[in-house]
Parts: structure tokens; C-alpha cells; sequence
């Protein structure tokens, strides 16, 4: 099934990225398979990565380290955008893949290869977000999915692994899945499958239980300039060193967990988990702050943009064209978010209790009832006339 020369393949070092090495050359007739393992803050030591891929057979294996592009160029646009896919999840893992398409793209130019390779199964939202982006960017180059094609069970994959020098893993594997980067942390299967039953403690990497949380409140003052998280209480810090710190102070108040039944691209439904302290904490903080120095009808207008937005990124449209005329309509709204946001932090909860701007549209004059109010309660009444017309003249006709 000869479909390429040479590919680069996206590669995390499990059983069916590994796999996917010796398929390729084997069943598909490829001539050489070059890996690539993002790093985008997971955590992991990406070293024993590096030597697995080429023990399977890979010609190079190339780990990149994104993590800074990761947070400043998808991350931060996207609390801008306050994205939130169906109001709740903030999008970690769905942010990271057109990065990863990105990069594998500009490394199939580098090295010349004719197509990119991915380890995706034909049930989940990946295969969409890798394919479409990579048509995208580049839509000379052939997409390869072997474990969307092959129909091996995993007993199977891994026979077929053993049978090239790959070994199977030396532990009973988890029954969950998990997908982790600096933004968040994502669980599925597993016992999780049924909707009914509650996420054991040992699931959750980012967040504290309830129960281990601090019995004090902690304030955090988060400042953004032009809809950028720039500081927390006061100390200005990197995209990345600014994430990482408030993943652990809201993680330590068992902030940033989710439990939802998410609609899937592709047409089902599916139990998700995810933890993701610092996203939510920072598009709740966002989201206020807009709420005191954008005006009404721009607030109104931009939250039907905002769900736009995030359907986009949750169905792999991030180089879209629509897309693309989001992001300039939200790059104009943010001119004058610029300011500080106080949440406190306790057992589960973030709650703003605090904003200021100097670009607040907040009137104390206007808002008061008390003597300084400057608000002309005698224009109401024309005000209310007017406004109430229409009302009026339809009451009328009805009757």
C-alpha cells in the first residue's frame, strides 16, 4: 500500500504511535519515518521518547519544544476570545493540536517528505483537527492514519509491535485515557465511560480534593493589559511561568475541574473529565473585566462570537478563514482590557470579588443612590415613552 516515500509522524510514544513505525515501512511500503514529539509542558522526560521511536525503527526523532509558542499563540488568544466549548471546557487539549500540525508541517518541508502520519483512531475529534490543519497549511502533503485503518484490537497492536522489537508495556495500563499539557489535563474511559459513576481522586493530577484544600481563603490579583494575563499580584511574569504559577495556586484550592457530557465532531457523545485550573480561573477573570470596560452592545455581540469561536477550535478550524475574521474582531475589542481582576480562591471556588481599569466605563456618579447621584431621573420618563411604544401600540391592536 504504497502511499509515501517519507513521513514524519506525530509521536507520543505509546503503544500505537510506536506501532504506527514498523506498519508503515511494513504494510505500506514507506521508506523512511521520521517522529516528532511535541513539548508542550506535559511534563513527561521526553529522552526515553526520543530512544523508543528510534528503537522501532524511526530514521530520526525529533522532540520539539513549543511550550512558549504553545501558551502566547494559542492559549492567550484563545482567553481572549474567552473560549469555553459548550460554556464549560476551556479547550487544552483542542488548542494544541494546530500547533502540533503546524510543526509537523514545517518539519515535513524541512526534511522533504511527502507526507504526515498520526496515530488517531476514526472515533475522536483528533483525526479531524490533524487533518484539517494540516490540509490547510499544506495541502500538497499526504495524510497517513494507519491505527484509523488497520483494525487491530490493542491486544493485537501490541503482538504486532513485539513481533518488530517494540515491547509491550511492562505494567497493566491504566484503564483511562489521559492527554496532558501546560493548559490542562484531559480523562476519558475507563470507568469513566458510565456517566453515572464519580471520577476517582486518583484521576486528577492538577487539582486538590475538596476535602485537602487550605480552610482559608486565597486572594489572587491577576492584571491584563489589552486582554493579556501579564501579572499575578503584582509580579509580572512570562506566558508560561504566569500559567504554570496559577495552576498551582488554584489547583491547591481544588480550583479548575470539570465532569461533562460533551457533544464529539463526529457525532456522539462523550463522558469527559478534565482539569485545567488556570485557563478557567483566567476566562473568569477575562470575562469580568470585559464586563467593566467594553460596552454593552460590543459584550452582548462578541459572547455570540465567542461560542463561534469555540466551535471552531473544537472542530480542528483554527486556519480557517472564518476563523481568521474572528480573531480580528476580537483583537479590536481588546484595545481597552486593560486592567486588575481580585478572585478568591476557596474549596472549589474562584470568585471575583474585585476589578478596576482605567478604562472603566463604571460611572460611581451614575451608579450611586446616594448624594453624589448624577443621574437625571426626570429624562427617564420620556426615556420609558418611547421605549414602551411599540408595547403599547401592539396592546392596542390586540385588543
Amino acid at each position: 500500500m504504497g502511499r509515501a516515500t517519507k513521513v514524519v509522524l506525530a509521536y507520543s510514544g505509546g503503544v500505537d504511535t510506536s506501532v504506527c513505525i514498523p506498519y508503515l515501512k511494513e504494510e505500506w511500503g514507506v521508506k523512511e519515518v521520521i517522529t516528532l514529539a511535541a513539548d508542550l509542558g506535559q511534563g513527561d522526560e521526553l529522552d526515553p521518547i526520543r530512544e523508543k521511536a528510534l528503537k522501532s525503527g524511526a530514521s530520526e526523532s525529533l522532540v520539539i519544544d513549543v511550550v512558549e509558542r504553545f501558551v502566547k499563540d494559542y492559549g492567550f488568544p484563545a482567553i481572549q476570545a474567552n473560549a469555553l466549548y459548550e460554556n464549560r471546557y476551556p479547550l487544552a487539549t483542542a488548542l494544541a493540536r494546530p500547533l502540533i500540525a503546524k510543526i509537523l508541517v514545517e518539519a515535513a518541508e524541512k526534511y522533504g517528505a511527502d507526507a504526515i502520519a498520526h496515530g488517531c483512531t476514526g472515533k475522536g475529534n483528533d483525526q479531524v483537527r490533524f487533518d484539517v490543519s494540516i490540509g490547510a497549511l499544506n495541502p500538497h502533503l499526504k495524510i497517513l492514519a494507519p491505527a484509523r485503518e488497520w483494525g487491530m484490537s490493542r491486544e493485537e497492536t501490541i503482538a504486532y509491535g513485539e513481533r518488530f522489537g517494540i515491547p509491550s508495556p511492562v505494567k497493566k495500563s491504566s484503564p483511562y485515557s489521559l492527554d496532558r499539557n501546560l493548559l490542562g489535563l484531559a480523562i476519558e474511559a475507563g470507568p469513566l465511560e458510565d456517566p453515572w459513576t464519580e471520577p476517582p481522586e486518583e484521576v486528577f493530577a492538577l487539582t486538590k480534593a475538596i476535602a485537602d484544600t487550605p480552610n482559608e481563603p486565597e486572594y489572587v490579583e491577576i492584571g491584563f493589559e489589552k486582554g493579556l494575563p501579564t501579572t499575578i499580584n503584582g509580579e509580572n511574569l512570562s506566558p508560561v511561568a504566569l500559567i504554570t504559577k496559577l495552576n498551582e495556586l488554584a489547583g491547591n484550592h481544588g480550583v479548575g475541574r470539570i465532569d461533562m457530557i460533551e457533544n464529539r465532531l463526529v457525532g456522539i457523545k462523550s463522558r469527559e473529565v478534565y482539569e485545567s485550573p488556570a485557563m478557567l480561573v483566567l476566562i473568569h477573570a477575562h470575562r469580568d473585566l470585559e464586563s467593566l470596560t467594553l460596552t454593552a452592545d460590543v459584550t452582548r455581540y462578541k459572547r455570540g462570537i465567542e461560542e463561534t469561536y469555540s466551535q471552531l477550535v473544537y472542530n480542528g478550524l483554527w486556519y480557517s478563514p472564518l476563523k481568521a475574521a474572528l480573531d480580528a474582531f476580537i483583537q479590536q475589542t481588546q484595545e481597552r482590557v486593560t486592567g486588575t481582576v481580585r478572585v478568591k480562591l476557596f474549596k472549589g471556588n474562584a470568585m471575583i470579588v474585585g476589578r478596576n481599569s482605567d478604562n472603566s466605563l463604571y460611572s460611581h456618579d451614575l451608579a450611586t443612590y446616594g448624594a453624589e447621584d448624577q443621574f437625571d431621573h426626570k429624562a427617564a420618563e420620556g426615556f420609558i415613552y418611547v421605549w414602551g411604544l411599540p408595547t403599547r401600540v401592539w396592546s392596542q391592536k390586540a385588543d
